[in-house]
């Protein structure tokens, strides 16, 4: 059994210009799946909208911080399989190598490191981890792939778990 590292509160914050899958109403009922390893969970959805605001919080439990978390957009369906409006990754490395460090001495605000756009990310635009209020957290703003458009906004949180070495 793989050690808990500890938790990644993953806030999907909204979608922005989203694929739109129901052309009679020119909108989607789009949800959002987070996986990590054998770990899966899933926002609600949200009805007629190709711009959604979620603002919901899904928990992850790390125990390797080499796998990457795997976003899947859908479109939900009353009768046939929902379709796929896109999917996205990105990397938990340098976020949870930060998280890990003992960083009581920093000052609050910093930002720890800055992770750029490239061809091996989904990021659509530069993303800072930062400690800021006694936790390590990161503002994401991801392209998703397989689609024409559409991006999502993420905002991360690492929760150390009591009683886990840092």
């Amino acid at each position: 059994m793989e050690c808990l590292l500890g938790l990644l509160k993953v806030k999907v914050v909204r979608g922005v210009n989203l694929a739109i899958c129901d052309p009679l109403t020119q909108s989607s009922d789009p949800y959002v799946v987070l996986r990590l390893g054998q770990q899966k969970v899933k926002s609600s959805i949200k009805y007629h909208t190709i711009n959604p605001e979620w603002n919901e919080e899904l928990t992850l439990s790390i125990t390797n911080m080499m796998h990457p978390v795997k976003i899947e957009l859908f479109d939900h369906d009353t009768f046939t399989k929902d379709d796929s409006m896109g999917d996205a990754e990105f990397c938990i490395l340098d976020f949870v190598e930060i998280a890990k460090q003992n960083l009581s001495d920093v000052p609050d605000g910093t930002v720890m490191k800055t992770i750029h756009p490239e061809k091996a990310n989904c990021f659509a635009k530069e993303s800072h981890i930062t400690w800021k209020d006694g936790k390590v957290s990161q503002d994401i703003v991801l392209r998703l792939r397989n689609t024409d458009t559409g991006e999502l906004v993420l905002h991360l949180n690492w929760v150390n778990i009591p009683g886990v070495a840092r």
